[in-house]
């Protein structure tokens, strides 16, 4: 599928000129801050030195006080405590974060997992009624809980309160909890809105330290599960998220908790600098995994581990789930894909809409991804689970998919998420009627260009600006993530040079150098994967543009830059030049 360039809007001259004198950098570099809307000397200070001193009060969030007074008084009286979290990534970091900071000061503190095929997202009252049987008197609900008001009801009938801390979008009613902490809630003046869940959990713990004898050097420790978290759940790494990022990939590159390290090694990323994508693509699948296909508790267990031998045999457990999920998520999205070919209507539709009573609960968020990378529109997979209907909602860049969920929510039996994501239950017999809804709504929202997958680009520069100067300021971008991602530039009328080959375990990625047309004694290495078929005609020499982020490169111990080609386009192609 073809992708569009859209070039970013640039920055304002004069106040890029401004800030490439103020910092002496080059007008390409200030450029990319100022789209970023950084503008001061200052405000670059703190972009590119993150300081744990600008996290802020975390009793500016609504209801902190009343949370850590609970849990002091809980300790004062020698209450059980549960810590309870969802079966994903950031649930179970969130766990294993809070649950490892307690226990070094308190021993009366257990954790809960809900199955996610038994019990579902969410407080279950499976778990309440395990709390209720083991004399629990608080569970603190991390990274779910803003939507269980009937279950935080169910709980006061059993004498357990609750602290809930999430991130996600509160329905019309509140639970009645001790206290709830989610930035997104009304009244709410917190001034970061886009914590991880972990990351409201660490700020929960924050304030504890604040409010009793507890270090905060003690709980910085465990910053490598909060980066974690932030980078799987992929949120926005910037403000309060970017310091947390910034320090957790430190602690995880330093000296990360024994479940981590496991990881780490099966992954083979053992001898690198950890970075976001290592987290995104490497670590948190295999996390994920224990969910997906077996027991989110697995995980938990792994991240909360004391000793390095458990460790790596918990790791190889996980490992091996993760395995089995790439099986399954394979075979379930080709299942996908054959329904998807035999439906002679699918061309007309705006949104993907699948159901199928066998597929594996664990993985219809995976498919629903991969399915938008093959036809890039909006889409809900859905299997059965316990006699109804589960799916998992994925969107594309710029479309609202939780508005449409929600405006099907008289079809749905609970329903939660956000803006590219979502999930939701129905009864069975409300599957087709919400396959047309969902259908009627995506098409009358959605623009035919949020149809068409694009690539944004932060700017146009030659090759010759890329020197050694350049790719350590680039560097000190990082952490990369949404809202600040990898900058991506365009340049014109490349050539390959001779050495130009295709490599890959099935010959699908293009290995070369490149120099511009105009100065071909500037070379720079480049890979560009998946895209195999450009070398028929680049490598008879066609001049093309392509646009490509500026990469580190270690191979051996050895240090290199070169260009992580996104998308080529010679003249035959459609490049868009002006001769």
């Amino acid at each position: 599928m073809e992708r569009e360039w859209i070039i970013k809007d640039q920055g304002n001259i004069d106040e890029v000129d401004k800030l490439a004198s103020e910092l002496n950098i080059t007008r390409a570099l200030a450029n990319l801050l100022v789209q970023r809307n950084i503008k001061t000397f200052d405000q670059a200070r703190v972009f590119f030195r993150p300081e744990l001193s600008d996290l802020h009060d975390p009793f500016l969030m609504k209801d902190m006080g009343m949370a850590t007074e609970r849990i002091i008084t809980a300790i004062r009286k020698n209450e059980n405590l549960l810590i309870y979290g969802d079966y994903d990534v950031d649930g179970t970091t969130s766990v294993a974060m809070v649950y490892s900071f307690l226990k070094l000061h308190y021993p009366n503190i257990s954790f809960y997992i809900p199955d996610r095929y038994s019990e579902g997202y969410g407080v279950s009252k499976k778990a309440v009624d395990f709390a209720a049987d083991n004399n629990i008197r608080l569970i603190i609900a991390l990274d779910c809980g803003i939507k269980a008001v009937e279950k935080v009801e169910y709980a006061k009938s059993k004498n357990i309160d609750f602290i809930i801390c999430d991130h996600h979008m509160p329905g019309e009613t509140i639970p009645d909890a001790v206290a709830i902490l989610d930035p997104k809630q009304p009244e709410c003046n917190y001034p970061f809105k886009e914590l991880s869940g972990c990351g409201v959990g660490f700020k929960l713990m924050q304030a504890l330290t604040i409010n009793s004898d507890y270090k905060m050097e003690e709980l910085l420790r465990y910053l490598d599960l909060v980066v974690v978290s932030i980078a799987s759940d992929i949120v926005p790494i910037i403000g309060e998220n970017r310091i947390l990022a910034h320090y957790g990939l430190k602690q995880l590159n330093e000296d990360p908790c024994f479940g981590l390290r496991s990881i780490i090694r099966i992954a083979g990323i053992e001898r690198k600098e950890i970075s976001i994508d290592d987290i995104v693509f490497r670590i948190g699948p295999r996390i994920n995994a224990a969910g997906r296909m077996k027991s989110g508790n697995t995980a938990v267990e792994l991240l909360v581990s004391q000793n390095d031998h458990l460790a790596r045999e918990i790791g190889g457990l996980i490992d091996e789930f993760n395995t089995d999920r790439k099986d399954v998520d394979r075979k379930i999205t080709q299942e996908a894909i054959r329904m998807i070919a035999a439906d002679s209507n699918f061309d007309d539709r705006k949104s993907t809409v699948l159901f199928s009573a066998g597929w594996s609960k664990g993985v219809i968020g995976i498919v629903a991804s991969r399915l938008i990378e093959t036809y890039y529109r909006p889409t809900v997979i859905l299997t059965e689970s316990n006699g109804m209907a589960t799916g998992s909602a994925r969107s594309v860049p710029g479309f609202d998919i939780y508005q449409v969920v929600e405006a099907c929510s008289d079809l749905l039996e609970n329903f939660g998420g956000h803006m590219y994501a979502a999930g939701m239950t129905m009864k069975l017999e409300n599957v087709e009627d919400f396959r047309q809804r969902f259908e009627k709504l995506v098409s009358g929202k959605i623009t035919p260009s949020q149809l068409s997958p694009k690539i944004d680009v932060d700017a146009i520069i030659s090759l010759k600006d890329i020197d050694s100067n350049f790719c350590k300021i680039l560097q000190q971008f990082q952490p990369f993530g949404p809202d600040n991602t990898s900058p991506v530039f365009k340049s014109e009328k490349l050539v390959a040079g001779p050495g130009i080959k295709i490599v890959g375990p099935t010959k699908e990625h293009l290995k070369m150098e490149v120099f511009s047309e105009e100065d071909p004694g500037h070379m720079f290495p480049a890979i560009a994967f998946n895209q195999a078929e450009h070398y028929k005609l680049i490598g008879l020499g066609i001049p093309f543009d392509a646009c490509y982020t500026v990469e580190e490169n270690v191979f051996r111990g050895n240090s290199s830059w070169q260009l992580n080609i996104r998308d080529i386009k010679t003249r035959e192609e459609g490049a868009d030049w002006d001769n």
